[in-house]
């Protein structure tokens, strides 16, 4: 049954691979960021990626990152708590295994929380920085 699982979460990663790699198409930017001030600096490799020059493209890059490994996140663990709802189903009863049933879900819940509770704080942190900028 692990097995199983394991070729589970190996097959959607392989799935999510080219969605993640092709997200956006890259465009260079001419000019963007052309003083020598570290915020310069950071612009125009902002530029140099296709993202826009604005002040918030930084945020923007951390934000789009933390959404796809968000979503990464949320898609195992919804996967996790159908199989250890699965689990506690087929367990007869069985102490151990309705156990490590719910272990399992109490994983996957935590799991989503740490991924939202991440999402929350890249966001402030990087509106912040956005605010001292």
């Amino acid at each position: 049954m692990k097995r199983k699982l394991l070729n589970i979460i190996i097959l959607l990663s392989l799935m999510l691979t080219p969605a993640v790699g092709l997200a956006s198409t890259v465009y260079a930017a001419p000019s963007c960021g052309t003083d020598d001030t570290s915020k310069g600096q950071v612009l125009q490799g902002i530029g140099k990626t296709g993202s826009n020059c604005d002040d918030t493209a930084v945020t923007n890059a951390f934000g789009s990152i933390v959404e796809v490994l968000s979503l990464i996140v949320g898609a195992v663990a919804v996967i996790m708590i159908i199989y250890s709802g699965f689990r506690y189903v087929t367990s007869a009863g069985d102490s151990a295994k309705v156990s490590t049933a719910k272990n399992a879900l109490i994983y996957a819940l935590v799991g989503i929380a740490v991924a939202v509770l991440a999402q929350v704080f890249v966001h402030f942190v990087a509106n912040r920085a956005n605010a001292v900028i």
